[in-house]
């Protein structure tokens, strides 16, 4: 029997870092808008889907944030999200905390397998998942880098607690 689990509305955090002017400053930022869903197996195996609503980019400059969902980047017009469907899920070792998440991220309908270990914490009727994602602008057609001051490489941050549905 497979268990449904869906995201808590209040219990969630995507976020992104990248290196900027050089690197001498980190442009951090959050995405506000986030939707996701799973199922655990009876092995204790997952999959699921977290989708981001691109226009919900908030950096708390408006003039970048503008910048960063134009087509340079995010192009929220015609991509106003981005989804990691995760395929599998499961502990990398017995009564471990930390999961092996192997899907793919899908980012202005460019598709790349990600693998990633997440830490898993699980509290009654709810899991709380935490990562660290490294990830490169470029692989995803963000190659908008005026005067080279941008790093290709930058992080996304993930913590989704997830509650079981009846």
């Amino acid at each position: 029997m497979t268990e449904k689990w869906t995201l808590d509305p209040s219990g969630h955090e995507v976020t992104f870092k990248n290196k900027t002017f050089w690197g001498l400053a980190t442009v951090r930022g959050v995405f506000r808008t986030v939707h996701a869903e799973g199922v655990v197996a009876d092995d204790g195996t997952a999959e699921g889907t977290v989708t981001v609503d691109s226009a919900s980019l908030d950096t708390r400059l408006a003039k970048r944030d503008e910048h960063l969902r134009s087509a340079d980047f995010f192009d929220v017009r015609r991509h106003p999200t981005f989804t990691f469907a995760a395929e599998h899920v499961a502990p990398v070792a017995p009564d471990s905390s930390e999961v092996r998440v192997r899907g793919t991220l899908t980012v202005r309908d460019v598709v790349k397998p990600l693998t990633f270990v997440a830490h898993a914490d699980r509290q009654g009727d709810s899991v709380t998942l935490t990562a660290t994602i490294p990830y490169v602008r470029a692989d995803f057609g963000m190659t908008w880098n005026q005067l080279g001051m941008m790093a290709g490489k930058g992080e996304i941050g993930v913590k989704l607690r997830f509650t079981q549905q009846g």
